[in-house]
């Protein structure tokens, strides 16, 4: 009678013996050898365009007449009080460069400049903003010499 084989019988001479190393070739890393297996990316830049579309936007936010109106008188009294260079904190709309809407910014810093010409103020670290973007301006009234009205 024939005597039939197992699988484990087959590699009997060789189960046991230790993992070979290459002298020749360094040992590929764990990351490269399972990059081996990962999905081929077959259109470039997909990730990016996904990740994009996902990123959300604001609409800009329209201030009504008494917002503006406080805006502009706070910028007044920074206009008069500029070499002093008063620490303000502003927020003003930035639109997206990609795609439609943009986000709100908050900043911290002294205005070097507004100019009223060309209706922008411009930040010392050279921020520039357009003054219809500015939602709101912050400044501690002890860095300014607000006005008084006699009665």
């Amino acid at each position: 009678m024939k005597h039939s084989l197992t699988i484990s019988d087959k590699y009997d001479d060789i189960i046991n013996l230790p993992h070979h190393q290459s002298k020749a070739h360094p040992q590929m890393s764990i990351y490269n050898r399972a990059a081996q297996f990962s999905p081929f990316a077959a259109l470039t830049g997909y990730e990016d365009a996904i990740m994009e579309k996902a990123r959300l936007t604001k609409k800009r936010p329209e201030l009504d007449e008494n917002e503006i109106a406080y805006i502009n008188e706070q910028l007044v009294i920074i206009q008069n009080q500029l070499d002093s260079k008063p620490i303000i904190t502003i927020s003003y709309f930035e639109y997206d460069n990609k795609k439609g809407g943009g986000s709100i910014i908050t900043k911290q810093g002294i205005i070097k400049k507004i100019n009223t010409d060309e209706y922008h103020i411009l930040l010392q670290d050279n921020t520039f903003i357009p003054i219809d973007y500015i939602l709101r301006i912050d400044f501690t009234e002890d860095d300014f010499e607000i006005p008084t009205i006699n009665q």
